[in-house]
């Protein structure tokens, strides 16, 4: 991770050495935050984020289901969120909001405990690497399971489920491939470490449904308005894992994915990139560096002039 000058912290911005939590913190004993993971991209018009005004939305659905109150409202946290960028003058970065549980009591209930927000951003390249992302990746089916909905609301980007992304993709990783995908109790198809999945099967789309335990990606929702837009059906469904097998096309999609197209599944091969994934991921591309305006409306731009900033 590469410093920068500044991290917004509990409404100030803050030098970046400075922003210490203390080691009795509920939310780094027990996992009880939630999160989000935002990108801004350099245009022809500035910098611009994408989509932040539904990521924050997330993040307040996410705190919801947590029983936790944010102390900032959306407003305050998209100006917080542009005030950073141009305190740290970097135009094509990626945002971390976080909400926790601070220090007061360890008891399991967060009964009286503060809420810290911290916004961190910092310059973050291509996810799975430049590679992958124009030649496909290679995944392999876990054997972690993804948790269900009545363990934990899956819906919410928590901080605490991310162990189990974490489990699958480092299990993945050792064995030579770059990500995980996670099937749920019944075997039905979830989604990777940090990305949602889709197949191409005979020119229609088809990707899990939020039955499967997924989370909303806000990128996956993207991705379904662009592929419905560019003319192909797009099916939500249970799937699996010999669809994916079987599939004429798999990508990936997520915030710091993007659309990473996969060229194998447990060694089976699949054509990568596929020509539809590489029409969606070139529609993407277009649409946040700001070269389309057909999808124009998702961009909220930033000043990165360090002067208005601090202003």
């Amino acid at each position: 991770m590469q410093e920068l000058e500044k991290i917004w912290m509990n409404g100030e911005l803050i030098d970046w050495a400075d922003a210490k939590i203390h080691v009795g913190s509920h939310g780094l004993h027990y996992g009880s935050g939630v999160f989000e993971g935002i990108r801004a991209y350099e245009t022809p018009k500035g910098s611009a984020v994408f989509r932040l005004t539904e990521h924050l939305q997330r993040l307040q659905n996410s705190a919801r289901l947590l029983n936790m109150e944010l102390p900032f409202t959306l407003e305050e946290l998209r100006s917080a969120s542009m005030k950073l960028i141009g305190a740290n003058g970097v135009a094509e970065c990626y945002l971390r909001p976080i909400a926790f549980f601070g220090y007061g009591e360890l008891g399991v209930a967060a009964t009286g405990n503060p809420v810290d927000v911290v916004i961190m951003s910092w310059p973050w390249g291509t996810y799975l690497g430049v590679d992958g992302f124009e030649k496909g990746i290679r995944a392999k089916i876990s054997s972690w399971t993804r948790v269900g909905p009545n363990v934990i609301p899956h819906v919410a980007k928590a901080t605490g489920i991310y162990l189990n992304s974490m489990l699958a993709v480092m299990e993945a990783n050792r064995g030579g491939y770059d990500e995980a995908i996670l099937l749920t109790d019944d075997g039905f198809i979830a989604d990777g470490s940090g990305e949602n999945v889709f197949i191409v099967k005979d020119g229609t789309i088809y990707t899990p449904d939020l039955a499967a335990s997924i989370l909303p990606g806000i990128t996956r929702d993207t991705i379904i308005q662009i592929a419905e837009d560019l003319g192909y059906p797009v099916v939500q469904k249970q799937l699996i894992r010999t669809d994916l097998y079987l599939a004429d096309e798999v990508f990936m999609t997520g915030t710091a994915a993007e659309v990473t197209p996969l060229r194998e599944v447990d060694d089976q091969p699949i054509g990568a990139p596929g020509p539809i994934t590489l029409k969606i991921q070139t529609a993407y591309l277009d649409t946040v560096r700001g070269k389309s305006e057909r999808w124009s409306h998702w961009l909220e731009y930033a000043s990165t002039e360090r002067a208005r900033a601090e202003a």
